[in-house]
């Protein structure tokens, strides 16, 4: 199995105690994973997040979909477009594929089914810190038989592949979008891991082949 450099920071949310309890305690069986906080739901989980100076601040979010208030695919949004450099991995019942879709999209990188074993919520937490997507079995295999990559990609990041084949760069895309310059970088970065597109000038013609049109 992979071993991380340092103790991965976890945020755990959930409505429900007692599953809460159950997924943190499968989570520390693993000597490399720490959970750091909880929360009942989105808007707690935001709270907690404002209150973090940057050197506590998780490495990743663990949520469901179905909590009361703040849904899971609508924190993963306001984390992504926050807390860009946070990854956010779904752990919940529900395997309605228009719920990962959606989940994907907004940026989540990880969705996992609560009934998993350890060792794939584990090899989810993995795949996602190093950028790549992860499904639960039965869900990747769904997904794989109408969706591509481009899927994958969140508002944000289509927003900013629109405008790489545009031929804007870093510094203009983030004053188009009101970003940081960092922030901007981060999502290419994002883009490329999840393309598989290793280099900028493979970046640029995947930009344009299917991002060349949009306005």
């Amino acid at each position: 199995m992979t071993t991380f450099d340092r103790p991965v920071r976890v945020l755990l949310i959930d409505d429900h105690p007692l599953v809460r309890d159950g997924i943190r305690m499968r989570l520390e069986t693993q000597p490399h994973i720490q959970v750091i906080g909880e929360a009942g739901d989105g808007e707690s989980a935001l709270a907690w997040l404002a209150r973090q100076p940057d050197t506590r601040l998780p490495d990743l979010v663990v949520t469901d979909v179905a909590m009361r208030g703040m849904s899971g695919i609508a924190l993963a949004e306001a984390l992504h477009e926050r807390y860009p450099e946070i990854a956010v991995m779904v752990v919940t019942m529900h395997d309605n594929l228009e719920f990962v879709r959606q989940a994907l999209r907004v940026g989540a990188g990880g969705y996992v089914l609560k009934d998993a074993p350890a060792d794939e919520l584990v090899a989810a937490i993995q795949a996602v810190l190093a950028g790549r997507i992860f499904c639960s079995g039965s869900i990747a295999r769904r997904m794989a038989e109408d969706d591509g990559p481009v899927d994958a990609l969140t508002r944000r990041e289509r927003d900013i592949l629109a405008r790489i084949a545009r031929g804007m760069a870093n510094k203009m895309i983030a004053g188009e979008l009101g970003l940081s310059v960092r922030t901007v970088e981060t999502h290419r970065l994002n883009i490329k891991r999840k393309l598989g597109i290793e280099g900028q000038a493979e970046l640029v013609k995947y930009a344009v082949e299917h991002f060349g049109d949009a306005r």
